[in-house]
């Protein structure tokens, strides 16, 4: 063999070589120059309760692992661009890893797929993005969620009455799954109820959730259930039905919790909440980030669980552990 080509074939051998460790060897400059893996979280937003717990439990992840948790997201779930921007930063940044909560079905998906070719590994946590650039879903089973909701409502109203559904925001994959499920769940389990509102949407603040309910409230005078499938719907359509006298009267099952929300059950305005385990996302987002950096086994979807939780259930153990998890134990003053 001419030592040119033996020339060549080592060339070759090198690029291989050099494009396989690419990853590896960005990961652990990025590491070197910072003294230890930057991660960072981006949620859909920063204002409601259950992103306070996805970033305690990233948190916990963090400290655990040793790694530096980079928390920031825009206010308000529909700033679309914001979140965009956001990503594009972190990229630029040459962060080892970005853990996202994708406003939007489609319109995050340009951006993580730059991230991924700049070689920085994207884990999607809470909603679902229409993208095969990234390396692992963190999430509720959002359809069977919703389905339960269903379940729930239609055992309260013995099969029959008249119900409602608040939609959240359009692009929001979550929310989109929990509606189309209850949506479902309807059809198998309240055949004979009839469904007289499905497309009034709520919006991303707690004014314009409950304008939204007051006008389905108005729009649907003689209503027998109702069903909300996010925190700000739930708490939006409870204010509105507080304001009409109607609160308690409507069978009503909703999605996530807080303080209002918990108070509410208990009072019997509200018969039913799907909650979700937010802590776990941001936990297992942290930790998933940091098997794929070090080159480690990981999950490529992990499903977080769901449970319905009523008055009847809410002193039982495994709902007290979830609803009383202590956030401030692991969040930064």
């Amino acid at each position: 063999m001419s030592k040119p080509s033996l020339f060549i074939i080592l060339l070759g051998l090198c690029l291989i070589a050099c494009t396989s460790t690419k990853q590896n060897s960005s990961a652990d400059e990025n590491k070197a120059l910072h003294g230890t893996y930057r991660i960072a979280l981006i949620p859909k937003g920063t204002t409601h309760s259950y992103w306070l717990a996805v970033h305690a439990g990233a948190e916990k992840a963090a400290q655990e692992l040793g790694v530096e948790l980079i928390w920031q997201g825009p206010q308000k779930e529909d700033d679309k661009q914001g979140q965009i921007q956001t990503v594009q930063h972190f990229t630029s940044q040459s962060v080892n890893a970005i853990v996202l909560a994708p406003i939007d079905v489609h319109a995050l998906a340009p951006s993580v797929a730059s991230a991924s070719r700049q070689h920085i590994p994207v884990i999607i946590i809470d909603s679902d993005l229409d993208s095969q650039d990234f390396h692992s879903f963190i999430a509720t089973n959002n359809k069977l969620a919703g389905k339960l909701c269903a379940k729930r409502l239609c055992e309260l109203l013995e099969g029959k009455g008249k119900v409602a559904m608040l939609r959240y925001h359009e692009g929001s994959a979550s929310a989109m799954a929990r509606e189309d499920g209850f949506l479902e769940g309807l059809k198998e389990y309240g055949p004979s109820i009839e469904l007289v509102s499905s497309n009034h949407y709520a919006g991303v603040t707690i004014e314009k959730s409950v304008h939204a309910s007051l006008n389905l409230l108005n729009s649907c005078s003689q209503l027998d259930g109702i069903f909300t499938p996010t925190e700000l719907t739930t708490q939006g359509m409870l204010q509105a039905l507080e304001m009409r006298g109607k609160a308690g009267q409507v069978k009503f099952v909703g999605f996530d919790s807080n303080t209002t929300l918990l108070d509410a059950l208990k009072k019997d305005k509200l018969h039913g909440l799907a909650i979700q385990d937010p802590f776990k996302m941001g936990y297992e987002g942290v930790k998933t980030a940091i098997a794929i950096l070090k080159n480690q086994p990981f999950e490529k979807h992990i499903d977080t669980g769901i449970i319905i939780v009523t008055k009847e259930n809410l002193n039982d153990p495994m709902v007290t552990e979830l609803l009383n998890t202590n956030l401030n134990r692991w969040l930064k003053e």
